[in-house]
């Protein structure tokens, strides 16, 4: 949350289908702030919704917790508030390499591309299993928090040859009729593909290529370009929110 405020985000929608205690403190404490709407989601009192991704081997009722219904639920809630809106999941970072705001990039991008109303980003993994040999970020208040800290994971996998790679989206939601997951099912303009040393994505999870050493992977250390203005960011909302009494 607090990366893309730096980059300029002014609205997340978060659809909760059920969180912890701790967790939710800081989404009371971002809705509070004016820059959360927190969508109740409580789909598993309704239907079985799948647990996973592949219908054939997770079936359920209603595919992967209803991601379908709550993306394009998410278009349409903001097609006349919000100029673009960003498809992307909570673990995953829309990064601009090249521009230092997100409206900067899409400035650039739109001025250059006037016929296209989808821009797809690049995924690229940080496995979370490799921290930064230095720990430069390993903060002691940090380690009191439950999750991930983002920092310390610097190494970046190289693109998979022969592989799907799931992208992600940035639309102007005036333009998109319907969308899936990773592309744009209907829409009124088209698609363009951002190069990924403009804008990537950045997903601090398990793996994709496991035998991998860090000789054999990219150092990205994009996010410490905002270390001076995050860190501050970050340690205020740990102690305003009461995340950790």
């Amino acid at each position: 949350m607090e990366v893309y405020k730096i980059l300029g985000i002014q609205k997340v929608t978060i659809y909760n289908t059920s969180c912890g205690p701790q967790l939710d403190k800081v989404l009371h404490y971002y809705a509070e702030e004016g820059l959360l709407e927190v969508v109740p989601w409580p789909i598993t009192q309704f239907l079985n919704p799948s647990r996973g991704w592949i219908f054939a081997r997770d079936k359920g009722d209603l595919h992967y917790y209803g991601q379908l219904t709550t993306l394009n639920d998410c278009i349409y809630r903001n097609m006349y508030k919000s100029k673009y809106l960003l498809l992307n999941d909570m673990d995953e970072i829309i990064m601009p390499y090249k521009h230092g705001r997100l409206h900067e990039l899409m400035g650039n991008l739109s001025a250059q591309n006037p016929k296209v109303g989808v821009f797809v980003v690049e995924n690229h993994i940080f496995p979370k299993t490799m921290f930064d040999d230095n720990k430069t970020f390993d903060l002691p208040l940090w380690r009191e928090v439950p999750g991930i800290n983002i920092l310390e994971h610097i190494y970046r996998e190289p693109k998979r040859k022969n592989y799907f790679n799931p992208a992600k989206l940035i639309i102007n939601p005036r333009q998109v009729v319907q969308t899936s997951v990773h592309y744009v099912v209907k829409s009124y303009r088209k698609t363009f593909r951002i190069p990924p040393d403009v804008c990537r994505i950045i997903h601090v999870r398990v793996p994709m290529l496991r035998n991998l050493t860090k000789e054999q992977m990219f150092v990205d250390t994009k996010l410490w370009d905002f270390q001076q203005e995050l860190v501050p960011k970050i340690n205020n909302v740990i102690h305003k929110s009461g995340v950790l009494t």
